[in-house]
């Protein structure tokens, strides 16, 4: 059995990780923590695994403290930079064999959305980005979006292929935040989950690339699978697609 503590076990996303190890044959529930109780607690004695699913804020902490401690991390909380994500690769060259895997997604159909849109950035001369979300979720644009972006903008540059053609004289905020070259627009709205749309163009046709979640129970699997596969590849992964492709 897999011992699993979850940190932001009282959120949204916390609540259905709970609900999905309580109904895995393989997996345990460890300690649950929320927002004022003490990351360090998790140790390896009584943690094989922990998820975290707690805030922007909160996750670059926790994550060092269960590096310290010495746990495999599993992390679904957004907001990581480059510096981030270099204190974290930094932390982790003291406990060789330790893993720390970090999902902008954990939905099947996002994944395999961010790999079709990297697929076909090469033969389409414009490509826009549109995710759309829930009017609680706290970060925008999402890190899914970003991700997509940095992924079209890397296939179009392996390609050779110069800026996308806009006549906007002016930089204008209804444009969206430009990640690489790639313009990616953020909504927020009552009624949506989670859901991205890759908008790709050439003259006279269109490719659109859409991911839906409409519940967040569609994150599980992939949250599980990385439960199973922690500590399979050391140090620092990011992105589902490490374990899927």
């Amino acid at each position: 059995m897999i011992r699993v503590s979850v940190l932001g076990a009282g959120g949204r996303m916390g609540t259905e990780v709970v609900r999905a190890l309580k109904d895995a044959q393989d997996m345990q529930t460890a300690l649950l923590l929320g927002p004022d109780d003490d990351p360090s607690s998790i140790n390896p004695s009584n943690t094989d695994v922990a998820v975290d699913f707690t805030s922007p804020d909160a996750v670059l902490r926790n994550t060092l403290t269960l590096i310290g401690q010495g746990v495999h991390s599993v992390i679904g909380t957004t907001g990581w930079t480059k510096e981030r994500l270099d204190q974290v690769r930094q932390a982790l060259d003291g406990h060789p064999g330790l893993s720390v895997f970090i999902a902008p997604n954990f939905a099947i159909s996002a994944v395999l959305a961010d790999r079709f849109a990297a697929m076909a950035a090469r033969y389409f001369e414009s490509a826009e980005v549109v995710e759309l979300h829930h009017p609680d979720k706290v970060d925008a644009p999402s890190g899914t979006a970003l991700g997509t972006a940095s992924a079209i903008a890397e296939a179009r540059r392996q390609a050779g292929m110069g800026p996308m053609p806009d006549a906007t004289q002016q930089p204008d905020p209804s444009r969206g935040r430009v990640v690489d070259g790639v313009h990616v627009h953020a909504v927020r709205l009552r009624g949506l989950n989670a859901h991205e749309e890759v908008l790709m163009g050439n003259p006279g046709e269109q490719l659109t690339i859409r991911a839906d979640s409409f519940e967040r129970v569609s994150f599980m699997p992939g949250v599980l699978l990385a439960v199973r596969r922690a500590g399979s590849i050391p140090g620092l992964t990011v992105g589902l697609d490490h374990y899927l492709f």
